[in-house]
């Protein structure tokens, strides 16, 4: 019985489902079917359900569930808004043949993938359609000029190749066409020119070649266009300047030549005008102060000469002018100061001279003027703060003289740079009255009357700079050190006189710059407090008294340099246990004692301890043996009691060494060093895992590197060099800096066994390959600027936190190989030199000899990596064609060399544009023929990542 009950129950509810699903409208079932196609991970379509018991009636139940909207009656769906609901998958488009009478769907910020459903092309009488923001991809489908309701087609960043489809010129009504941010190739079809209605285009951050068509001058209708972000191969059709409705115009970024054309004055309704990062020469036309209505124009990074148009006085509603890194000349007009609206003037990195004009600030409410970089003279304008609105000046690298009293109540300002000018007379910044300042660089001037005592109230300022201005004076004030968000201070070579006040509470400085100055009295305990401390720099001053151990305690301490002074007293071991201690320069003061014997002071060099008459230890002299205690005859007697035990002991451990050497062999002579990564074996256990496994040989240039497994497991590659007796220590000490360079982006090395004859050198073995071995293949662009930031930052290293600095000697693309991220790690680095020394030589011995020529050929040595590093950066962006740098990218035309390069290079991004141009611009830095000429790697580095403006030849935002 209890059986039939249940069978008849679950009959019953199969028959109640079943009736439920006959019960489901046509719209809500194929909306169900669309919803069982995706990939819903936070169930944002939790209420897309039929009610169980349900009645069929003439309204859907698709009607009540979210995103979907019908008519009045609930019976036809009208719009479906899937927007922003985490939604992914392939869409099969079945479904949408129900939807007749869709006029709305919008797919956009969701992770949709594969083809677009040719099905959305059945939805003739679509009018808004926006699938911006996934990842469809392949190329466009045919058919969307079925869609001829269609008023807005939105495609906006998704993965779309091959060309532009040429019919959506065919759609009468469209109003919005934005394809941007994908990979379509080729030209833009001349058919665009035929849109009747269109009035907003967006094509940039394409592959786009080819040259813009003139035709796009027919489109009267239009009033948004940017196209930017391309590779187009010609210049700006004069036909744009009949688009007589433009307001928007964005050309930025898109490989632009020639001039920019006078018929783009026409454009008298046009509000915004960027034609900024292309390859654009001649004059600025003064024709465009014909455009009252521009309210920003953007003309920077391009070759641009001449003056600023005198013409541009009758740019009323001009706000933002930027003409930065150009190659413009003359002087600023006057007019430039009436324009009522200019709230951003840009133009750093010409070759502007003169004055700027007094009344600038006073007819309008700047915000933001940069003009560094050129040759300005004269001082500032008296008015410029007068709105009370200016918040970044930036005035460094000009002639400019007077006083800073114009800034004095600048309340607004955040960013003040005036370095490397000829300001002079006192600063006179109430920093009371700055509660927003949190940079100020007044370095390289002439400024008298001390830092103002008030700077304690800045209470926003991080970085502050008056370094340079010798005849400054003053003392440090007191309560500078309570600033809660001060990183740095620099204030090197000011003359500046009295103590250090205690550093109460230092909460957040990393770097203490006050070299070169009449500083007295002592170190206070108090700079514990400093721990968020990474540099202090107290050279060249009167300081006495003892080095505080307290300084040792500091966490990131990394460089102190005290040399200089009148310091006495030992070196407080503690600093020997630091693990972030780089260089202690204590030279030529009192000091006296022995040197500490931890890692860092192993890598650092005797310059940092000379002059300290009473110092002994490595890398110094010895220190004595023994100490006298004890005078008169009852010492000598117990000094010959102690020596002959001594003695006695001696000969005692020497017959046991000498047993266990001659039942040991010839491998008792071994020394085993490891170092970070690499468990503490002995000589014996390295040696033999040598015998006991089969060495195999590693395809390289140099036939000194083999493969071996150690008893743990661990394998390693194995580099043996052999060398003659008397260069044993040179050779090992050098080795040990080597093997205590650790970097994300150096091969470590474990390592080194060695006797008086030969060594083995075990370094890890990465899995992934080198860099010779990838060049020619196809990788992407975020690799290939991935590989060559890590080889600056491995560079970068070796050359500026490394003391001394370590010369790599041997770039190559065989020497950079990839872990199992395929991040690029230098291998081989300073090896070079291992073989040198090996043999006799040494830049370490000859500095002994001669200091100067030390110094000139690790220089030159430095030099060489930054010139290997630009010939590998143009190996890598052209996989391998540029291989005689200096020949290729110094002789072709800028123009050509970027067009070529982007063409060889696929990328999916506008910032990815702009990237490819940098390195290729730091490339053409590091390989000029005068190795004066070529930045620092420290300095590649941070053009590379966008932290340091380029000068010259490259192009970057001043700061």
């Amino acid at each position: 019985m209890e059986i039939f009950k249940c069978f008849y129950f679950n009959l019953l509810a199969t028959t109640f489902m079943f009736t439920a699903v006959l019960a489901i409208d046509p719209y809500s079932e194929a909306l169900l079917s669309l919803k069982s196609e995706l990939v819903d991970d936070d169930d944002t379509l939790h209420d897309w359900v039929v009610p169980i018991g349900g009645n069929l009636t003439e309204k859907s139940y698709a009607c009540s569930w979210s995103g979907i909207k019908c008519n009045k009656d609930s019976t036809i769906v009208t719009a479906i808004d899937l927007s922003m609901k985490k939604l992914g998958g392939v869409m099969s488009g079945k479904q949408f043949t129900i939807f007749t009478k869709l006029s709305d769907l919008n797919l956009s910020y969701n992770f949709f993938s594969g083809q677009l459903p040719l099905e959305i092309f059945n939805l003739t009488s679509l009018q808004n359609l926006d699938i911006s923001r996934n990842n469809f991809s392949g190329h466009f489908p045919g058919g969307i000029s079925r869609l001829q309701n269609l008023v807005v087609f939105d495609a906006l960043s998704n993965s779309f190749s091959g060309p532009l489809p040429a019919e959506f010129s065919e759609l009468e009504y469209l109003k919005v066409l934005n394809l941007a941010g994908s990979y379509f190739k080729g030209p833009i079809p001349s058919e665009y020119g035929f849109f009747r209605s269109l009035e907003f285009l967006h094509l940039a951050g394409n592959f786009l070649s080819g040259n813009i068509p003139p035709e796009l001058g027919n489109l009267k209708t239009m009033i948004h266009m940017e196209i930017g972000y391309n590779f187009f191969q010609s210049s700006i059709p004069s036909q744009i300047g009949n688009m007589s409705k433009l307001q928007y115009l964005d050309i930025a970024g898109a490989n632009l030549s020639g001039p920019i054309p006078k018929q783009l004055s026409n454009l008298t309704n046009l509000q915004s005008l960027y034609l900024f990062r292309n390859n654009l020469t001649g004059l600025i036309p003064s024709e465009l102060s014909k455009i009252k209505a521009l309210v920003d124009l953007d003309l920077s990074d391009n070759l641009l000469s001449g003056s600023i148009p005198e013409s541009f006085s009758e740019l009323k509603s001009l706000r933002l002018l930027s003409l930065m890194y150009n190659d413009m000349s003359g002087t600023v007009p006057e007019a430039i100061a009436e324009l009522p609206s200019l709230e951003t003037l840009l133009i750093w990195n010409n070759r502007f001279s003169g004055s700027l004009t007094q009344s600038l600030g006073r007819n309008s409410k700047l915000k933001w003027v940069d003009v560094c970089m050129n040759n300005f003279t004269g001082s500032i304008p008296r008015d410029i703060c007068v709105s009370g609105v200016l918040f970044k000046l930036i005035l460094f690298s000009n002639k400019f003289s007077g006083d800073l009293y114009p800034l004095s109540n600048c309340s607004s300002l955040v960013r003040l740079r005036l370095e490397d000018n000829s300001f002079s007379g006192e600063i006179p910044l109430k920093f009371s009255h700055l509660p927003d300042l949190s940079y100020v660089d007044l370095s390289m001037n002439n400024f008298v009357g001390g830092i103002p005592s008030d700077i304690s109230q800045a209470i926003q300022l991080e970085y502050f700079n008056v370094s340079y201005n010798p005849q400054l004076g003053g003392i440090i004030p007191s309560q500078i050190w309570s600033l809660p968000l001060l990183q740095k201070i620099s204030a090197s070579s000011c003359g500046i006189l009295g103590n250090l006040s205690s550093f109460e509470p230092c909460k957040s400085i990393s770097a203490i710059e006050l070299d070169r100055n009449k500083l007295s009295g002592t170190i206070p305990n108090s700079v514990s407090n400093c721990q968020a401390l990474k540099q202090m720099k107290l050279s060249n001053n009167n300081l006495t008294g003892h080095v505080p151990e307290e300084l040792a305690s500091i966490p990131v301490l990394g460089v102190v340099d005290l040399s200089n002074n009148k310091f006495n007293g030992p070196i407080p071991a503690k600093f020997g246990s630091s693990s972030s201690l780089q260089l202690l320069n204590v030279s030529f003061n009192y000091i006296s004692g022995s040197i500490p014997t931890g890692k860092s002071f192993r890598l650092m060099d005797s310059s940092a301890f000379v002059g300290n008459s009473e110092l002994c230890g490595a890398p110094l002299r010895p220190c004595p043996d023994s100490v006298r205690i004890l005078g008169g005859k009852g010492a000598w007697r117990l000094t010959r009691v102690v020596l002959l035990s001594v003695g006695l002991l001696i000969i005692l451990l020497g017959l046991a060494f000498g047993i266990r050497y001659f039942r040991r062999g010839v491998k008792s002579q071994w020394k085993m060093i490891s170092f970070s990564g690499l468990p503490q074996f002995t000589a014996n256990d390295v040696l033999t895992s040598f015998s006991a496994t089969k060495i195999t040989e590693v395809p390289s240039p140099s036939p000194l590197i083999s493969k071996a497994v150690l008893p743990t497991g661990i394998t390693v590659l194995v580099k043996k060099i052999e060398w003659e007796a008397r260069s044993t220590k040179v050779v090992s000490e050098f080795v040990m800096q080597l093997g205590n360079a650790r970097h994300n982006n150096l091969i470590r090395l474990l390592g080194f066994c060695f006797n008086q004859h030969q060594a083995y050198l075990l370094y890890d073995c990465l899995p992934n390959g080198n860099l010779a071995e990838k060049i020619g293949m196809k990788w992407d662009w975020a690799a290939k600027f991935r590989t060559v930031i890590g080889i600056a930052r491995g560079l970068c290293f070796l050359h500026h936190q490394c003391f001394p600095a370590i010369p790599h000697g041997d770039l190559k693309s065989t020497n950079i190989i990839f872990d199992e991220n395929m991040e690029p790690h230098l291998a081989e680095f300073g090896f070079k030199h291992v073989l040198n020394m090996s043999k006799g030589f040494s830049l370490t011995s000859a500095k002994r000899e001669k200091e100067t020529e030390h110094n000139e050929a690790m220089k030159e040595e430095l030099c060489m990596d930054v010139y290997k590093f630009g010939e590998m950066v143009l190996e890598i962006l052209t996989r391998g064609r540029l291989t005689n740098a200096a020949a290729s990218i110094h002789s072709k035309p800028w123009e050509v060399i970027l067009r070529e390069t982007y063409n060889e290079n696929e990328v999916n991004s506008a910032s990815s544009l702009q990237e490819i141009k940098l390195a290729l611009e730091v490339a053409k830095l590091c390989t000029r023929s005068r190795s004066s000429d070529r930045p620092s790697m420290e300095e590649a580095l941070k053009l590379l990542s966008g932290l340091k403006p380029l000068k010259d030849d490259t192009a970057q935002e001043g700061y």
